[in-house]
């Protein structure tokens, strides 16, 4: 069991996203611990402190991936028991000296809001993108759904709300997701009227049976909602309604939120507002 440690003088989203890539190549057992906003040289102290105490208690050095724009913080880091890794000291000179300007490292410059780059705007747009998931989730306000740039459909937890979410916190996407339910005739399933003007925007999330009967018996166990017959015959149905009306979907039961998001971009080609 190895500890690893994801550190920044800022929000240590950037050191986790490369630390957790490289990690996801090797078959081992780790515990995370992330330090964010390690900004003062008494902070940095305190994080080698807890990265010593961390090998103290394992007998492993923790592995420690990271990213400063203060040398000082970073010189403090380095002197720890732990085993550092900064992807920026290997891509930053080569990459200045292909653009030909000099690189101008500033804190909270990737995920923070700065008003002259541009960054307020997209920050604004994406928040934008998450108030109108909210607002149109589970069929719950279909009459803006003009503004949508993609509509999720499928029978209930299936999957549709968290990545409507997703798709707009990473992507700035207007995501709205509607329901099908008994309400929509499971024995003749048609396209919902409500959905036909809109069809262009409407993209299918299906799920394996016994991983849906898995998902509702945590919800409602024992109920003709849960049964397995019942998920597989809606499933069927649902499947059979997408083919008829060429929808494409997505079979969304070996893949997680970000790959299911990730999918859905590659194959309707969505303009990505934010990365």
């Amino acid at each position: 069991m190895r500890t690893i440690f994801y550190i920044s003088d800022g929000t240590a989203l950037t050191a986790e996203a490369f630390g957790r890539a490289m990690l996801s190549m090797f078959p081992l057992k780790v515990v995370h611990k992330t330090l964010a906003f390690i900004d003062t040289e008494a902070k940095a102290t305190a994080a080698v402190n807890k990265i010593n105490q961390a090998y103290a208690d394992s007998g492993e050095r923790p592995v420690i991936f990271h990213t400063f724009v203060s040398i000082d913080i970073k010189r403090i880091i380095m002197s720890s028991q732990g085993s550092c890794y900064d992807f920026l000291d290997y891509f930053v000179t080569p990459l200045s000296k292909e653009l030909g300007i000099p690189a101008q490292p500033k804190t909270h410059r990737t995920h923070g809001i700065q008003e002259d780059t541009g960054v307020r705007e997209n920050y604004d747009f994406r928040i934008d993108a998450v108030n109108y998931s909210l607002a149109n989730d589970d069929g719950s306000n279909v009459a803006n759904y003009d503004e949508a740039d993609i509509i999720l459909l499928g029978v209930s937890r299936t999957g549709k709300t968290p990545t409507s979410l997703y798709l707009a916190l990473h992507y700035g996407i207007k995501a709205a997701n509607y329901p099908l339910t008994e309400d929509d005739n499971m024995e003749n399933l048609q396209l919902p009227k409500v959905l036909k003007p809109h069809r262009h925007k409407i993209f299918g999330l299906t799920l394996d049976p016994q991983r849906l009967h898995e998902i509702r018996s945590k919800r409602r166990e024992g109920s003709t909602y849960a049964s397995l017959p019942q998920c597989r015959f809606e499933l069927q149905e649902v499947e059979k309604m997408y083919r008829r009306e060429a929808i494409p979907f997505l079979d969304s039961t070996r893949f997680s939120v970000e790959e299911i998001a990730a999918k859905i971009l590659a194959e309707t080609n969505i303009e990505r507002h934010r990365f």
